[in-house]
């Protein structure tokens, strides 16, 4: 297969030129304007980020995308769908007016916001999988299968589950009704090491399904309520919570990308990533910590494999941001990573089909993003990246 082809901008802006415009020119250099959009809808699929939590891509960028969709006779609107966890966004209407406190609506965005899963979380679809080894069919959002183009959004970023968040994760995950989150979910649940847990309920408070109880005096979760979100791994600093299932990380990674697989397939589809404000959690969580990396730049491709794997690159040669919690982590003398190629952990796809392992950063030909200043380079032409998708 011919390797795919990833666009690069970073955020230096010279007098006179925005962000957005940097974005607009990106998406363009990325051949957008060659998906025909004439009077067709055209879903635009990003997070509207949880109440609390402000490291979610502004409403602006949203507003660039769509205006270029409109330029083209299309029919734009944002969407995501419900939440599997009780928070800000498990229904359409507290989704909806979170959406509108974090600043999303008609008149910043100029487009219609729609929860792509309905009211409830499942109004959904049922979507077959070619090829799928972990998922043969996907429960999608169905306002998001009803769309012809399909344009995705990510805010790049850590996670606790995944390594790091990225298009398949706002895809897979993201367009999966609440059935289909539960699906990807379900490979495994979490169990608490008494002996390490220091009681401490910091687990309780990330719970998405109040599943964690303290009668004993130390943590036990409840198999049967809970859902397998794994928010609590990555709250507790004692390490005392695991899956006991080793590869639960691995084949959920593989189920994200079967349901990414089953959201683009048949239909146009465009993918943009923005490296900055890099949390080390998901936008999901309700608080964001201090930015673990520093902003790098936007990255936009046909190839949301390849669009992951630039993005992760680029991440991997960055240095950490001091006082954060990768560099509190890295300085630890027990922590177990590793190396410099390998600090956000990796998103595994792993099927012939979509993508294997991903290769090693040595493998992408052309020069890899330099979040350092360079006074070489014209600031308003995008780097192109050429990277393997399989």
């Amino acid at each position: 297969m011919e390797k795919s082809t990833v666009y690069f901008t970073d955020f230096r802006c010279p007098v006179g030129t925005s962000q957005i415009d940097k974005l607009k020119k990106l998406c363009i250099a990325a051949g957008i304007r060659n998906i025909d959009m004439e009077g067709k809808f055209v879903a635009i699929k990003m997070h509207f980020g949880e109440l609390g939590n402000l490291a979610f891509l502004r409403p602006n960028y949203a507003k660039a995308v769509a205006d270029l969709c409109k330029e083209q006779g299309g029919l734009p609107f944002l969407t995501d769908c419900n939440t599997l966890y009780p928070g800000s966004r498990k229904n359409a209407l507290e989704h909806l007016d979170c959406a509108q406190e974090n600043g999303f609506n008609e008149i910043t965005t100029g487009w219609h916001v729609i929860i792509g899963d309905g009211l409830r979380g499942t109004d959904d679809c049922i979507v077959p999988v070619e090829g799928g080894v972990y998922c043969k069919e996907a429960y999608i959002g169905r306002a998001v299968m009803d769309a012809d183009v399909f344009i995705s959004l990510t805010h790049f970023k850590g996670h606790e589950s995944t390594g790091f968040g990225g298009a398949l994760k706002n895809i897979g995950m993201g367009c999966g009704s609440r059935a289909g989150k539960m699906h990807q979910h379900s490979q495994g649940k979490p169990v608490v090491n008494a002996d390490l847990c220091r009681c401490c309920k910091r687990c309780a408070k990330e719970c998405g399904s109040d599943a964690i109880f303290f009668d004993t005096g130390k943590a036990v979760i409840h198999e049967d309520i809970c859902k397998g979100c794994g928010r609590c791994i990555g709250a507790c600093s004692f390490d005392a919570i695991h899956n006991p299932n080793d590869n639960a990380n691995e084949i959920l990674g593989c189920k994200i990308a079967e349901y990414t697989k089953a959201v683009v397939d048949g239909r146009p589809h465009f993918h943009i990533s923005l490296i900055l404000d890099v949390s080390p959690n998901c936008d999901c969580h309700p608080e964001n910590d201090a930015a673990i990396l520093p902003n790098i730049g936007m990255f936009a491709s046909f190839d949301p494999v390849a669009l992951d794997q630039a993005c992760a690159d680029a991440c991997l040669k960055a240095d950490p941001m001091p006082n954060s919690q990768l560099s509190d982590n890295l300085a630890k003398p027990d922590w177990h990573h590793h190396g410099r190629r390998r600090r956000l952990g990796a998103l595994r796809t792993g099927h012939h089909w979509f993508a294997p392992r991903h290769p090693r950063p040595d493998s992408c030909r052309g020069r890899l993003p330099d979040h350092r200043p360079s006074e070489k380079r014209n600031r308003n032409r995008p780097l192109i990246l050429v990277t393997k998708s399989t």
